[in-house]
């Protein structure tokens, strides 16, 4: 098949739709399919590349603030006439597509998709939704976020929240009802953005897991070079966050419930990889408690390097609230970690209470410390979560969702040319 991709979030972004959006495109690619990605430029000028068989066009694009880009190193807070300044307004942010449908419709009209995949709700999502209604393209569509992940960002929306979540819930679902056959990574997730009646929703909606490459992620020693790299003690028990460091993810509970942690386990380490703009905020906090020496912000490392942290971990903990799946739940769980997670969003599918891990009540602090050192202290614990990992991480085989997706391209392509005939 000819697969365009679309989505306005993509590789080398480290968020979970463009890590899958990357993975399904080589994926596919190794399966023997023309692929085309179409995302944002991180230059802003248009531009082709190809990597391992995926031709990716890089729309010309334009720097947004209020979100980070995920690539840059997030900059330090400046200030402005004595003011200081939000770390996002004055030089990083998200890349849009600034002309998106009069670049979209060449590249399509030159490759002629079988079916066109869209993973976002943006600027490029606009374009692409008007291309197939013009043109008929069988569409499918995945959600991957719940609406806290974009309004989460700004404390001003505070006081109206409720409404305007409400608002990007019935944006983000709009997607998903004009095409032909549309998923989320769980039912849980589906169950929050979509009706509860689903037939007045008048398009399949499946839950389809974003999955991992279970031959990169699996258990092992770390190797000499990223332990030498962090300047890591393996004798010392040690919690590992894995992910974007912006204020939805709630990681200030994770850093509370550990400093609580130590008074237990002393001689533990937290491991905070990843950036975002909430570091600050979580580096003071961490002086504030006194545990600078017991918490490490390595920043932000990429695969290879990254399937090597997970193995000098203990533990996986987070605190996010707002997880579709939590592509790094996966990978943790493929590694054998047991995990520590909040029951909210859809975590509980993959940290399942006492049998891979310990689920807490939201904000809790004091119980996700409880959780740490109950598992920090007790081998045999670590042993059989560690087990229970993975065998849930084999239900999120890559591979599975891979062949899944093709069986949907041909039901889309299949859907639309009966209406069309």
């Amino acid at each position: 098949m000819k697969i365009a991709i679309a989505s306005d979030i993509y590789y080398p972004m480290t968020n979970g739709v463009a890590v899958f959006s990357h993975n399904l495109a080589l994926g596919l690619v190794k399966r023997g399919h023309e692929v085309m990605v179409i995302a944002p430029s991180f230059d802003g000028k248009y531009h082709v590349d190809n990597e391992g068989g995926v031709k990716t066009i890089h729309l010309t694009s334009a720097k947004f603030p209020f979100y980070p880009d995920q690539i840059n190193e997030v900059p330090e807070r400046k200030e402005f006439l004595g003011l200081p300044m939000p770390r996002l307004a004055y030089k990083n942010g998200i890349w849009w597509s600034v002309k998106p449908y009069v670049e979209i419709k060449k590249v399509l009209d030159e490759f002629q998709p079988d079916v066109i995949h869209l993973q976002t709700a943006e600027t490029i999502a606009l374009a692409i939704m008007r291309y197939v209604r013009k043109n008929d393209t069988p569409l499918v569509t995945t959600g991957h976020a719940y609406p806290d992940n974009v309004t989460g960002q700004f404390k001003f929306l505070k006081p109206v929240k409720k409404p305007v979540d409400a608002a990007v819930r019935a944006y983000m679902a709009s997607f998903l009802k004009h095409s032909e056959y549309a998923t989320m990574p769980t039912e849980m997730a589906i169950g929050d953005l979509i009706p509860k009646n689903r037939k007045r929703f008048k398009v399949s909606v499946e839950a389809l897991s974003n999955g991992v490459d279970l031959s990169q992620f699996k258990p092992g020693k770390p190797s000499a070079q990223i332990v030498k790299e962090l300047q890591l003690d393996l004798n010392k028990p040690r919690v590992i966050y894995v992910g974007r460091v912006d204020p939805e993810k709630s990681i200030e509970k994770v850093v509370e419930a550990f400093s609580l942690a130590l008074k237990k386990v002393p001689d533990a380490e937290l491991l905070i990889v990843g950036d975002g703009i909430a570091k600050p905020e979580l580096e003071k906090l961490v002086r504030e408690k006194g545990i600078e020496d017991k918490v490490k912000f390595p920043g932000r490392i990429m695969p290879p390097k990254l399937q090597e942290v997970y193995r000098t971990g203990t533990l996986f903990a987070t605190a996010s609230k707002t997880e579709t799946q939590g592509i790094v739940l996966i990978e943790a769980a493929a590694t054998g970690l047991p995990l520590v997670a909040v029951d909210a969003g859809a975590v509980r599918e993959l940290c399942q209470n006492k049998k891979n891990g310990l689920l807490c009540k939201p904000d809790n602090v004091r119980q996700m410390a409880r959780a740490m050192v109950k598992i920090l202290n007790d081998k045999k614990l670590q042993e059989q979560y560690g087990a229970g990992s993975l065998e849930i991480a084999k239900k999120h085989d890559i591979n599975h969702t891979l062949s899944r997706f093709e069986e949907i391209y041909q039901i889309a392509i299949q859907l639309t040319s009966s209406k069309t005939s």
